[in-house]
């Protein structure tokens, strides 16, 4: 009889550790350290807009496998979906652009590619124009950057920090500049 309760105690003890899941681990586009947002209240940029491809703008991180495939990583997720996460990286990286008008921003991201041990790509278009006003000041360029990545997610996610930030310089300069140039890559 004592056999039975030791059975029943280590078919439990299985069946929990069968149960048990691994840990979620989050990620964000936001760098650890930024440079602080001082707006001189002359001019700002918002984003009006902001889009990236349906198949990674999830919560959980999606990766590229091989020539077609997608993973869709179950414990490694973005701090919000991954177009909320663009979105705050962006509007941190622009806190401090100054430019003399207010200016409205429209991202339109073709490809977030993450290959671990690879490369993090961001390829977008955006446009910069003038708040309020038409398309007569508006200035429309492409940015497509890539960052050498570790084989870690943690060192994909800081490929993809480099990336925004990278981005967000471009737009900086774009919205400094007295001519309507798009800024060289």
């Amino acid at each position: 009889m004592a056999f039975l309760p030791k059975l029943t105690l280590v078919t439990a003890l299985v069946l929990l550790a069968a149960c048990r899941s691994d840990p979620v681990h989050y990620h964000t586009l936001m760098p650890a350290q930024t440079g602080g947002a001082t707006h001189s209240g002359a001019g700002s940029i918002e984003i009006e807009s902001l889009s990236v491809p349906a198949q990674v703008d999830r919560p959980q991180v999606v990766i590229r496998q091989g020539n077609s495939g997608l993973v869709l990583l179950e414990t490694e997720w973005w701090g919000a979906s991954l177009s909320d996460e663009f979105r705050s990286a962006l509007v941190d990286q622009l806190a401090n652009t100054n430019p003399a008008r207010k200016l409205s921003l429209r991202i339109d991201v073709q490809r977030f590619d993450s290959i671990p041990g690879q490369y993090g790509l961001i390829d977008a278009t955006w446009r910069l124009r003038v708040a309020g006003e038409g398309k007569t000041d508006a200035i429309t360029c492409r940015s497509t950057l890539q960052t050498p990545s570790g084989p870690t997610i943690e060192d994909l996610a800081q490929a993809q920090q480099n990336n925004v930030k990278r981005l967000a310089e471009q737009i900086s300069q774009a919205a400094r500049g007295t001519q309507q140039r798009c800024p060289s890559s």
